[in-house]
């Protein structure tokens, strides 16, 4: 009996040594875990706030950096805690950082997407809903995600471009401005009059509700060709009535040229029989 009660004071005595020795590291690993895990929600819900004030910031953007410093927050508390117990916390990162590295190079060309995707969604050189030429492709963009861009052809075909193949390459972005340029090019024989043919040209321009008058268009001879002489105009019109115009206003020239008898030069071969 005796060596029993000796046996349970021993570990009783070993009990509170190690609450005593450890007692206090437990309970500042606790307080620093609680504070550390407030402090990286806290964190994460300031930077979405403060990024989502700017008109320039998408929201994506603003999840992907606030769930991204609510992580980095995490990760150093977690370093604290372990630090407490005794942990080599330097050995530790060392190692966190070379796994990092490897995962970088073996994600080299997603994260060069992610990259992309952060810079395209803050200085926005498009938006979802215009029509753009990028990477070689042309449509009208739907969706800018971390990774990739999608957009609908004319035909209604779906693209997806990798967004690190659009940063690196030239962006035309048609519906950037809410109001374009339409230039045409008229031939005329040199035996029509060139300012008549300017006259209906104006007409014709003048006739469509859609053409702008401020800036207004305009009519120039251009170029003397071997065997026609080209008269160029250029009106401004709405964004969305480009194409329309353009159609409309080749279709009209061309009716009217027949019923003024202005004609329209062609290729055309001349025979002659030798002597």
């Amino acid at each position: 009996m005796d060596d029993v009660n000796k046996q349970a004071q021993d570990m009783w005595d070993l009990v509170s040594e190690m609450a005593v020795t450890y007692g206090m590291s437990v309970l500042g690993a606790i307080v620093i875990l609680i504070l550390g895990l407030w402090f990286a929600g806290f964190t994460k819900r300031s930077i979405k706030k403060v990024l989502n004030k700017s008109s320039k910031m998408d929201q994506t953007v603003s999840i992907f950096i606030s769930s991204l410093a609510r992580y980095a927050v995490i990760a150093v508390t977690i370093l604290a805690v372990l630090d407490r117990f005794g942990f080599e916390t330097t050995s530790l990162v060392a190692l966190i950082g070379a796994m990092g590295l490897a995962v970088g190079l073996a994600l080299q060309g997603t994260l060069s997407n992610v990259a992309a995707g952060v810079m395209l969604l803050i200085f926005r050189p498009f938006k979802v809903g215009e029509f753009v030429d990028v990477a070689g492709s042309a449509g009208t963009v739907k969706a800018i995600t971390l990774f990739t861009t999608e957009m609908d052809t004319g035909d209604n075909v779906r693209i997806i471009i990798p967004n690190a193949s659009i940063w690196g390459s030239n962006i035309s972005n048609f519906s950037f401005h809410d109001k374009r340029r339409i230039q045409l090019m008229m031939s005329i024989s040199y035996d029509d009059d060139m300012e008549k043919a300017r006259r209906v040209i104006e007409d014709v321009i003048k006739a469509d509700t859609r053409s702008h008058k401020d800036p207004e268009p305009m009519t120039a001879v251009t170029v003397l060709g071997a065997s026609s002489v080209d008269i160029m105009l250029r009106v401004w019109c709405d964004a969305g009535d480009f194409w329309p115009l353009q159609w409309d206003l080749t279709q009209a020239l061309k009716r009217r040229f027949d019923e003024e008898g202005i004609s329209i030069p062609y290729p055309h071969m001349v025979m002659r029989q030798g002597s």
